[in-house]
């Protein structure tokens, strides 16, 4: 199976410079329909950016919320309130989901009191999403080498507080970079995830580069993915240390050899 290749703009195609817009037009010119990305445009950038997007035909699935502590209680509303002002640009600019992250271990708060208040933000965050046409995506980081002291390192941790959140405007996001690094089997989760799993971003094992440089079986990954029922788009979410269209060689032909 072929999946579609999403870059993640932060870190790829950066040869274009630091314009979100002209990065989008060199993902384009590279032959990627979808991209990923860490922040929306600011305002100066939005009018070129979306023009960028129209231009191209180009779609955004993933962009990180622009919020702070989604576990903290005493930030519910702030945050609540970043959600709301941050989803008109989202819209405009096409974006499938907007990514949350647990957050950080809060110092003197039970860690039962932090979960219950991501699932509450979350509960929240549905309403303000519905009927939007973007969706919430969580997402688990690893604790051992990137993120040190996050709050939500496991998927099924992950899985479990989508579950109970239950709402269609809030799924997964799976990041087998993070999971790979907290020691878990893809296949595992996948199985006990996949109907919940919405992305799919990838980057190789260690080191968080292109395919290539590290362990990971690209074969065996994309089988697993395959054989799961997965079929959107993969997200790059790597720092390459060659060209970016270089960077996905390894990729490319181990779903070519599939």
């Amino acid at each position: 199976m072929t999946f579609e290749l999403s870059p993640n703009l932060t870190w790829l195609f950066t040869e274009a410079g630091p314009s979100p817009a002209a990065r989008v037009r060199a993902a384009a010119s590279a032959g990627f329909r979808f991209v990923d990305t860490w922040a929306l445009p600011s305002a100066d950038q939005a009018a070129d950016y979306v023009a960028a997007l129209r231009e191209t035909g180009v779609t955004i699935v993933v962009v990180t919320a622009p919020i702070g502590e989604a576990g903290d209680a005493a930030q519910l509303e702030t945050n609540l309130s970043a959600l709301a002002d941050a989803l008109p640009l989202a819209r405009q600019i096409g974006a499938r989901h907007l990514v949350v992250t647990g957050g950080t271990v809060l110092d003197g708060v039970d860690p039962r009191e932090q979960r219950a208040a991501l699932v509450a933000f979350l509960k929240r965050a549905a309403d303000i999403v519905a009927g939007s046409g973007v969706g919430i995506l969580l997402e688990n980081l690893n604790s051992r080498v990137d993120h040190r002291g996050c709050f939500l390192d496991s998927t099924p941790e992950t899985v479990a507080i989508v579950r109970e959140v239950g709402r269609p405007e809030v799924a997964v996001l799976y990041d087998a970079y993070h999971s790979l690094v907290m020691g878990e089997e893809v296949r595992a989760v996948l199985a006990d995830a996949v109907d919940h799993i919405k992305h799919v971003q990838v980057a190789d094992v260690p080191g968080r580069h292109q395919p290539g440089t590290g362990r990971l079986d690209w074969a065996e990954l994309l089988g697993d993915l395959e054989a799961s029922g997965y079929s959107g788009p993969l997200g790059l979410e790597y720092q390459p240390t060659v060209e970016s269209v270089a960077s996905t060689q390894t990729l490319r032909r181990a779903m070519a050899e599939r």
